[in-house]
């Protein structure tokens, strides 16, 4: 397991591409700088999506986690 909180959970099961990474996008901006965001998602697409979106608008990946046919990503709010 990985050395970071996490402040905030979002489940984007059920949602395709893009709507995860606007999720993702709206609830960071509720976040502070620094702080961990967990997105779960069952969109296979999202597991390149998402982790290209963060580092396009800087914020920091920090895992890709996949069980079953959830999808778990953890981000850092740069």
């Amino acid at each position: 397991m990985a050395q970071y909180t996490i402040d905030k959970t979002l489940d984007a099961r059920g949602l395709s591409c893009p709507m995860p990474s606007v999720k993702t996008a709206l609830a960071l901006e509720q976040m502070e700088i620094g702080q961990v965001i967990e997105v779960l998602t069952d969109d296979p697409v999202s597991k390149k999506d998402l982790p290209v979106w963060a580092h396009s608008t800087g914020n920091e990946l920090l895992e890709v986690r996949e069980e079953g046919k959830t999808i778990t990503i953890y981000l850092r709010k740069a």
